[in-house]
């Protein structure tokens, strides 16, 4: 019969930071809310939630590759909202904001998330960020504290 690792979605004593872009903040701060809301309903101390507000999305990979060469967090998480416009801007911040934070977490040190909304249209975000469709802050603040316990049980 073949193991299964246990789900624990237990926050305790857990160390978490956000990277939360700050360009689109209408969506970005309820991302956050989200976020925050979500890591202390699962046990985490708000003295344990570091953030760290950025320009704008393409910044993130960055700061985030900064916070997981500290050794300091359980897990990063990265926040933002690319919202198409009238020029190829959106893929060019779309490609480098996915490729980096990708890369960072292909490399299995800790869990480093993506919750960068990218999307058509302001209402789009906006219902993606708490107003319609939940709150993907918030289910990505879930999957962290998950994927920390994982590697938790992983040696």
């Amino acid at each position: 019969m073949s193991k299964e690792f246990e789900k624990n979605l237990s926050g305790n004593g857990k160390r978490i930071a956000i990277v939360v872009a700050e360009f689109n903040e209408m969506v970005t701060d309820a991302l956050l809310r989200g976020a925050v809301d979500r890591l202390e309903a699962l046990g985490v101390s708000s003295e344990n939630i570091f953030v760290a507000k950025v320009p704008g999305a393409f910044e993130i990979p960055g700061v985030c590759r900064r916070l997981a060469d500290t050794g300091s967090y359980d897990a990063i998480i990265a926040l933002g909202a690319v919202i198409r416009g009238e020029t190829s801007h959106y893929d060019a911040v779309v490609n480098g904001v996915t490729s980096g934070i990708a890369s960072l977490a292909s490399e299995g040190k800790i869990p480093v998330l993506f919750g960068v909304l990218t999307t058509d249209t302001v209402e789009q975000a906006l219902n993606r960020a708490g107003l319609k469709a939940g709150n993907k802050g918030a289910d990505v603040a879930q999957a962290a504290i998950q994927l920390t316990n994982l590697y938790s049980q992983i040696k």
